[in-house]
């Protein structure tokens, strides 16, 4: 992918520890946080849906509606892809997260202007690995999203999913102006809590040519 992974010079962002799984308390507390987010996710949202409003001629308004429909029904799709990870059962990888991926694209990423592409592989996790790895990629892909293309034309976020050897690596990369710090605030603590409760690491590096992040799992 043409300006991603060739920069001259990175700086690296680094998960400071190994996750391990933490008891009920530290779950609650990633959920809870993980709504905070999704409250964010709306927000974005309707910000959207007031801009194309706003942009709407009178004769336009019948397309609007009709778009803003399409989003809320992706972003409920979103939401339902995200909601439930306790059921015990074993999820396709490659089938759920396209259809997340799809479902993001279409709430949150078209109307920004932005492309989103995605390359799954064939597998399968167990359910509460799979929604909560869902939920670090809809993180990092959101964040993106919000921070990464200030006034800049062809913006593409691109999400890999491959196994190798029994182990998933996941990446969220695009093609913005460079993260100029770690993640901070709400969406560092919802990544790490996540990682620690499925056991991953995750590592980035980001420069000029954008912003990486790998979830190794």
């Amino acid at each position: 992918m043409p300006g991603i992974g060739t920069r001259a010079k990175d700086n690296m962002i680094q998960s400071p520890r190994v996750a391990t799984l933490e008891d009920q308390a530290d779950w609650d507390l990633v959920l809870r946080e993980s709504h905070h987010r999704m409250k964010n996710t709306l927000t974005l949202l309707g910000a959207s849906v007031r801009r194309d409003f706003t942009r709407a001629r009178s004769g336009d308004i019948s397309a609007a509606v009709d778009q803003f429909e399409r989003r809320l029904v992706a972003f409920g799709r979103l939401y339902q892809l995200l909601s439930n990870d306790d059921d015990g059962s074993t999820i396709i990888v490659e089938e759920f997260l396209e259809n997340l991926c799809g479902a993001l694209s279409e709430a949150l990423l078209e109307p920004a202007g932005i492309r989103c592409e995605a390359a799954v592989e064939s597998g399968t996790l167990p359910a509460s690995q799979c929604h909560r790895l869902a939920l670090m990629l809809t993180e990092l892909v959101t964040n993106a999203a919000k921070h990464a293309f200030p006034n800049k034309k062809d913006a593409l976020i691109r999400v890999d999913v491959v196994c190798r050897d029994g182990r998933w690596l996941c990446t969220v990369a695009d093609n913005g102006i460079g993260a100029t710090a770690p993640l901070q605030g709400t969406g560092s603590r919802i990544l790490e809590g996540l990682a620690r409760s499925i056991r991953a690491q995750m590592y980035g590096e980001t420069g000029q040519g954008g912003t990486r992040v790998t979830i190794a799992m």
